[in-house]
């Protein structure tokens, strides 16, 4: 029996030796990625991001070692990892607060885990970032200061499990939520006055690439039963890029309008799932020498950080996380407004400003081209589609001009289709018009409502009418200006500025005008 207690006693240290001592001889100093999921969605999701990333960089260093020169692609792999491990790193304090409330066993085990996927994302960045500018001197030190094991893992680690939340045929349509009159009193994005670019999809068969768009990828135009419009889903892969075909280039003041939804984002999402719209200095599907791009994050499972990046040739280079949480906003089917003047940037979400860079399009002559691309997201499950693109110059100051001239036309007041329901991202405008007339109080305004030549000439002139009427009752119920300053009228179909034939032409004719009278 003493021989048998004592065999017990020494069990753990034999199998200590069979494990551990084969593992000296085959030493490689490379991070091993934990063979067990802690249990916490967002821990296991983290953890294994970050091994997947750190093993992708390793093989590069690895090359590098060997004297393998890299070639373009290896440097477009690199740059597009170094974007996702830098969102990932600035994560992970959010997802420390998740393992509060476990128990004793299993916050150690999350925090071992965490901690070593941090050192494998902290190795990862500082070596993708040498290996970019051909820096890149493999030391002893650095190695073992940057190595938590002695062994190599080859495995790839457990993927999220579960079954897709898929949806996709028929979400629901969401309730607004920037109802709020003072939130909306203070939107102030005005959209451009003259429409470079519009798409609906409305000129597009289901299941086809839109007309209006080229792709190095694919898509398709979709329909659903419970979501009003035609939208266009967009693909995630490796270097795939949507460009609107845009006839003339980008002026340098402009506006870009859109509207998201998305379908199966969950708590599973990646963290490094993300929309990037960039402005770029060329139409092609690889960036240009002059760019700058917006990431809007879509993982849910944390909140993750908005990305803002340019490439210019001088010093103030820009390669920001923007923290904020935008995590409700993306599940219910946003509106995006973004004003280009000149270098200055700015984007909203819905009704609030996100972002604000004065000095963000470093040479604004340069960026003439609008594209889009996804990244990060699970094939089949996880969909992202956009809608009512609408690129305009202008976005100035529209008071100035309806002071000194008394009239201006806008189509940027925008309503429900086939309603007199003003939609939120229109408050902008009105707000402006609000100021010029509280600026001059004897000002008496008529408001003139048109529409596209979609629907009958009786139907088009009393919505008109009744679009006219609600943009008068916003004025008076969101910014307290006296009712009898304003009259309506409505003109229906009756007066076109545009071809009615085009999705672009229709944009231009439902516009609102104001008259002083």
């Amino acid at each position: 029996m003493k021989t048998l207690a004592t065999f017990k006693k020494s069990l753990p240290l034999l199998l200590a030796f069979f494990i551990v001592a084969p593992t000296l001889d085959a030493q490689t100093k490379k991070i091993k990625r934990p063979k067990s999921r802690v249990g916490v969605s967002s821990v296991d999701t983290f953890v294994q991001e970050s091994f997947d990333l750190y093993d992708k960089v390793y093989k590069y260093d690895g090359y590098a070692e060997a004297g393998t020169p890299l070639d373009d692609d290896d440097i477009d792999v690199l740059e597009e990892a170094l974007d996702e491990m830098t969102a990932l790193s600035d994560s992970a304090p959010e997802i420390l607060s998740d393992i509060d409330g476990l128990s004793v066993l299993k916050q150690a085990k999350a925090t071992l885990q965490l901690n070593k996927a941090k050192k494998a994302l902290k190795y990862s960045i500082k070596t993708a970032k040498e290996l970019l500018l051909n820096q890149r001197e493999r030391k002893e030190k650095e190695e073992e200061e940057n190595s938590g094991t002695t062994t190599s893992d080859k495995g790839n680690g457990s993927s999220s499990e579960g079954e897709s939340n898929d949806t996709a045929e028929s979400p629901e349509e969401p309730s607004n939520i920037s109802d709020n009159l003072d939130v909306l009193s203070k939107f102030d994005f005005v959209p451009g006055d003259k429409i470079l670019y519009y798409d609906d999809f409305s000129q597009d068969f289901i299941g086809d690439f839109p007309s209006k768009w080229n792709t190095n990828g694919t898509g398709e135009v979709v329909q659903f039963n419970q979501v009003a419009g035609k939208w266009f889903q967009l693909k995630a892969g490796y270097g795939i890029v949507y460009l609107p075909l845009i006839e003339n280039p980008l002026p340098e003041e402009y506006t870009i309008e859109f509207d998201l939804l998305v379908n199966g984002i969950d708590n599973k999402t990646s963290s490094t799932a993300m929309l990037n719209v960039t402005l770029d200095d060329n139409n092609g599907f690889k960036d240009g020498m002059a760019y700058a791009f917006v990431g809007l994050p879509l993982g849910q499972y944390g909140a993750f950080n908005i990305r803002v990046t340019n490439r210019n040739q001088g010093p103030n280079q820009i390669n920001s996380a923007l923290k904020t949480d935008i995590r409700k906003a993306i599940l219910n089917k946003p509106h995006i407004s973004i004003a280009v003047n000149k270098k200055r940037f700015r984007l909203w979400i819905n009704e609030k400003k996100y972002v604000d860079i004065p000095q963000f399009i470093y040479a604004p002559e340069a960026i003439k081209y609008l594209k889009f691309n996804l990244k990060g997201l699970a094939d089949g499950k996880e969909k992202v589609f956009i809608t009512n693109l609408k690129i305009a110059e202008g976005g100035l100051d529209l008071r100035r001009k309806l002071m000194s001239e008394g009239r201006i036309s806008t189509n940027g007041i925008l309503f429900d289709s086939g309603s007199d329901k003003i939609l939120p991202q229109s408050y902008g405008i009105i707000r402006q018009i609000s100021q010029v007339l509280m600026q001059d109080n004897s000002m008496k305004l008529n408001i003139i409502g048109h529409t596209d030549s979609d629907g009958s000439d009786d139907a088009n002139m009393k919505l008109s009418k009744a679009r006219a009427e609600a943009v008068k009752q916003a004025l008076i119920k969101v910014y307290g200006i006296s009712g009898d300053r304003l009259q309506t009228e409505g003109k229906g179909e009756t007066q076109p500025v545009g071809d009615n034939s085009t999705s672009d032409g229709k944009a231009q004719n439902r516009r609102v005008e104001f008259v002083k009278v």
